[in-house]
C-alpha cells in the first residue's frame, strides 16, 4: 500500500526546510504544485521555480510512518496542517491513453491516437503516439497551430517545424500537401518520437528531414515554431535566414499578454498578418519583409 501525505499550505520561505525534512525521512517521492494557480514561465537559469504558496504531496509505503512524519513536522511548524490518504494503485498507462481521444481541427483534419480507429477514415488523419515528447493537440498552443494549418494553403510548400516535439505539426503539414518539412528540435527524445510517428503515418523519408537546428536548409516558404517567448525572441534572426522573402512565420507558445512584446521585437523585419487567441494563449502569423 502507498500513502500520500498532503500539506495544503506551505509558504515559499519554509518550503526548503519542510521538503528537506521529508527527504531525510525517506519519503518515496515529493511533488510540489501551486495552491493559487499562479503560472511560472521560463525561470532564470540556475533557479528552481516555486510559487508563493505550495501544496506538498509526499508518498510513503507505511501509514504509521506517514502519520509520524506529519506529527514531527507539526511540532516544528505549529501552523502546518496535513492529511493522509491511501493511494489506490492504477494502470497509469491505460489512464493516460484514455485521456487522449481523437480531435478534429477545421473541417477535415483529425489527430488520432495510434490505439484508436479514426472516426472518419476519409478525412486527413494524423495518427499519433506522443511517447515522451510534447504534442498531442490537446494543449491550446498546439491546437492553435493545427487549426491554422487546417485552413492554410500548403500545397508544394517547403516548411520548417521548429520545436517539433512529437512531430504532430510536421506530419500534419505533409498530409495537407506540403512538399517537404524539416522537423527540428533540441531534444533527442522529440526527434525519436517524430521519427516513430512519421513511420506510423507512412511519411516518405525524402519528404521529412528530422534533426537538430544545425541541419536546417534555407529557402523555406513557411516556418512554424510552437516554443516559449524567450527562444522566440532570440531566434528572430535565425528565422529570417531560413525563410524566403515574403515567407510566412507562424509562432505560438506565448501568452496573450506577451503578444505586444513579441510584435514589437519582430517589427519591422516581419509584418504581422494575423493574431489568434485561445484560452489565454496566442498564435501570431507574420510575413517576412
Amino acid at each position: 500500500m502507498l500513502y500520500q501525505l498532503t500539506i495544503e499550505h506551505c509558504p515559499r520561505d519554509t518550503l526548503d526546510d519542510i521538503t528537506s525534512l521529508l527527504e531525510d525521512a525517506g519519503t518515496l517521492s515529493i511533488t510540489l504544485t501551486d495552491k493559487n494557480d499562479e503560472p511560472i514561465l521560463e525561470p532564470e537559469i540556475g533557479t528552481t521555480p516555486v510559487w508563493r504558496e505550495n501544496v506538498i504531496q509526499a508518498l510513503f509505503d507505511n501509514k504509521g510512518y506517514a502519520e509520524s512524519q506529519l506529527n514531527d513536522l507539526q511540532e516544528q511548524f505549529p501552523w502546518l496542517t496535513g492529511t493522509i490518504e491511501e493511494i489506490v494503485e492504477q494502470d497509469w498507462q491505460r489512464a493516460s491513453m484514455d485521456l487522449f481521444q481523437p480531435q478534429r481541427f477545421g473541417e477535415n483534419l483529425w489527430v488520432c491516437p495510434s490505439w484508436i480507429t479514426p472516426p472518419n477514415p476519409d478525412a486527413v488523419n494524423v495518427i499519433l503516439d506522443p511517447g515522451l515528447a510534447f504534442g498531442t493537440g490537446a494543449h491550446p498552443t498546439t491546437s492553435l497551430c493545427l487549426h491554422w494549418l487546417a485552413t492554410a494553403p500548403l500545397d508544394n510548400l517547403n516548411v520548417v517545424d521548429y520545436g517539433c516535439g512529437s512531430g504532430i505539426l510536421a506530419i500534419t503539414a505533409l498530409k495537407l500537401g506540403a512538399a517537404r518539412v524539416q522537423a527540428i528540435d533540441l531534444d533527442e527524445q522529440a526527434l525519436q518520437a517524430t521519427q516513430s510517428n512519421a513511420a506510423i503515418n507512412r511519411i516518405p523519408p525524402a519528404q521529412l528531414i528530422i534533426g537538430f537546428p544545425n541541419i536546417i536548409q534555407s529557402n523555406n516558404d513557411l516556418l512554424i515554431a510552437n516554443i516559449l517567448l524567450g527562444p522566440l525572441q532570440s531566434l528572430k534572426n535565425e528565422f529570417k535566414r531560413q525563410l524566403i522573402p515574403g515567407g510566412t512565420l507562424v509562432v505560438s507558445g506565448l501568452l496573450s499578454e506577451q503578444v505586444e512584446c513579441l510584435i514589437t521585437h519582430y517589427t519591422p523585419d516581419f509584418i504581422l498578418q494575423e493574431t489568434q487567441i485561445f484560452d489565454s494563449w496566442a498564435l501570431l502569423c507574420f510575413k517576412l519583409v
